[in-house]
């Protein structure tokens, strides 16, 4: 009898040291939820009700009524009709717009990876260089952004107007390229047409280029120093070349951030303040009739084009890029 009430005693007991704890994945997982989870309850909460909303209305003509309040009324497609065979401003910035962005997203990847490189080497002053890098993300944001977009003197600097010749025909940069003279290097050099506009675009907007790389040169300078030294003292050793360790080891293991820095520089420039198509959606919406409606539409179809570009950029980087196996 007494081993009978053992036997039962015993039983819950060893049913308990059985259960094991969770695994660090899944501990790891449940702090990633908790730390994500403000998020989600505000754009649930928020975000989720003000785009059904957006959407509903690219849908529909709003009618404001006398007494306050609006009516709805659908349209189906007209607004996207409008936006896209009517209203040819849109159209013609949506395009200067994309034109505009192949030119810096490249720009200012290469040159973030090229100041990261740098900032990597062993000099003096490393510290203060990366910091003097990242300043413009600093002063770029929040109140300081809005206080240096009514800055007077910075609009005049990239005016036409400009300083240089006092004669109000050429700004800044124009003056610094008509001095190197790029474009009759190039043709001496029988370089084509469409390399030598790229390079004469990229400098042309070299102070916006240095103002929004300094968020890729942390995190190419993170990845850089995530490569053991031990891989280049194997290089040294095989007596390979700065060249040829670049492109063989420093190139393809940095390659996950060169496909992080894209997609981050492509979402930045699509949506910052300075950019045309943003400018101009919400010139629409405080100006013409129905202007909510039909900038709400425009707003969706921009949003359908990042979404393909993203894809893209995406799927095409992602073929390249090297994924080095800790086991």
């Amino acid at each position: 009898m007494n081993q009978a009430i053992n036997k039962k005693q015993m039983a819950p007991a060893a049913a308990k040291k059985s259960k094991k704890p969770a695994s660090l994945d899944k501990r790891k997982a449940r702090s990633g939820w908790l730390f994500i989870l403000p998020f989600l309850l505000g754009f649930v909460l928020i975000y989720l009700p003000i785009i059904v909303d957006s959407i509903r209305f690219s849908f529909n003509e709003i009618q404001i009524l006398t007494n306050g309040g609006y009516e709805l009324h659908f349209v189906g497609l007209d607004n996207y009709r409008e936006a896209l065979f009517v209203d040819t401003d849109f159209t013609q910035t949506l395009i200067s717009g994309l034109g505009q962005l192949v030119i810096d997203i490249p720009a200012i990847v290469f040159f973030s990876l090229f100041i990261a490189i740098i900032l990597n080497q062993k000099i003096i002053g490393r510290a203060a260089f990366r910091a003097i890098f990242f300043i413009p993300v600093i002063l770029t944001t929040g109140l300081i952004g809005q206080i240096d977009t009514n800055n007077a003197m910075l609009s005049y600097m990239n005016s036409d107007a400009g300083i240089d010749t006092g004669a109000g025909t050429e700004s800044g940069t124009s003056q610094i390229l008509s001095v190197m003279d790029l474009q009759s290097l190039f043709a001496n050099m029988a370089v084509g047409k469409g390399l030598m506009e790229y390079v004469v675009g990229a400098v042309n907007n070299i102070f916006d280029i240095v103002n929004r790389c300094g968020v890729q040169m942390l995190i190419f300078l993170s990845g850089l120093q995530s490569i053991s030294p031990a891989i280049y003292e194997s290089c040294q050793i095989d007596g390979a070349s700065g060249w040829e360790t670049f492109w063989k080891v420093t190139l393809p293991m940095i390659s996950p951030m060169i496909l992080v820095n894209t997609i981050y520089t492509v979402i930045d420039a699509f949506t910052s303040s300075s950019n045309k198509v943003m400018s101009y959606i919400s010139t629409v919406y405080s100006g013409a009739n129905n202007g909510n409606v039909l900038s709400s539409a425009m707003s969706w179809m921009y949003f359908l084009i990042v979404i393909l570009i993203l894809a893209a950029v995406a799927g095409l980087l992602s073929m390249f890029v090297f994924y080095q196996r800790k086991d």
